[in-house]
């Protein structure tokens, strides 16, 4: 149809809508801000209406932008589910979407284990910390990290996490940590996105107040085990992730394993009905799997 906008300047002005940011609608498209700006500004030369209001505080829909909106999104809602469910009669195929640590230091080491046990599925493997879309068709399943509120999705736990201090050898020697009350003499590793801050670990296991002010702060907990594998510090992450770490020596649990809030912050996230394609159902069960391995 000629008069209809190119399909990426509407996916791009939708992304922007919807979550009200360029930079979260650019990690979403896997696409530059930059990239999500001109695809807008082109639709709105399209169209020649102003769709979005920018200011220094951010961006909302102008009143045009909002009557779009409202149009258009049930329409790309419903070719997103109408290529959902084509992509659902193609058995051999699986769309994961999973949060960057999981993906590197969980998944990922454990994936030749999956190729083997299911050799007929084709694996389709991304990681970001922005969550998949299920309305657009972009994932048959999240690998979730935070507090889950997720609507009506499905919600599982993977696993429980110890959520500990850990520190390489080398430093807990050096500093001679040995008392709770001396970390807060020595430099601290803040994990920005973690569901337990140091605030909360002082908090159960001590009367002491988080410090203001870190020596070095993360948006990854890869970078926060890093970090504290050089040296650098005692981070707070969990023992799970960082069972690599520990098993080869790099880190040690400052003070031991029971010193840990225990937490559930791993979630697989999928809507129902993706829980009937075969490639699915055999994910989530192998998943389930390693996750009772790791428990024993």
């Amino acid at each position: 149809m000629a008069g209809l906008p190119p399909l990426p300047n509407l996916l791009a002005f939708e992304a922007v809508a919807r979550r009200r940011s360029f930079a979260l609608a650019a990690a979403e498209l896997h696409l530059t801000a930059s990239a999500v700006s001109h695809q807008v500004a082109r639709l709105e030369a399209h169209l020649a209406v102003r769709l979005f209001e920018r200011s220094a505080h951010g961006v909302r829909l102008s009143t045009a932008g909002e009557q779009y909106l409202a149009r258009i999104g049930g329409a790309l809602a419903a070719i997103g589910t109408a290529t959902d469910d084509l992509r659902q009669g193609m058995s051999n195929s699986l769309y994961v979407h999973c949060s960057p640590t999981l993906a590197s230091l969980w998944l990922m080491p454990r994936i030749r284990a999956f190729a083997q046990a299911c050799p007929e599925i084709s694996l389709n493997l991304s990681a970001a910390h922005v969550h998949s879309d299920f309305g657009l068709g972009q994932a048959d399943l999240d690998i979730r990290y935070g507090v889950p509120r997720w609507g009506d999705l499905v919600v599982e736990p993977i696993f429980e996490e110890r959520i500990l201090p850990l520190a390489s050898p080398a430093f807990v020697r050096e500093r001679r940590l040995r008392r709770i009350d001396q970390l807060l003499e020595v430099p601290l590793i803040q994990s920005n996105v973690s569901v337990v801050q140091w605030s909360d670990w002082l908090r159960t296991w001590s009367n002491l107040r988080a410090p203001e002010r870190y020596s070095l702060r993360f948006d990854r907990a890869h970078m926060s085990l890093d970090a504290a594998t050089q040296g650098l510090g005692v981070a707070l992450e969990s023992a799970t992730m960082a069972a690599g770490h520990i098993a080869d020596g790099r880190l040690q649990p400052v003070f031991g394993l029971d010193k840990a809030v225990v937490v559930k912050a791993h979630f697989l996230v999928y809507p129902a009905r993706h829980a009937q394609r075969p490639p699915v159902e055999a994910f989530l069960a192998w998943m389930h799997g390693e996750a009772a391995r790791v428990a024993a």
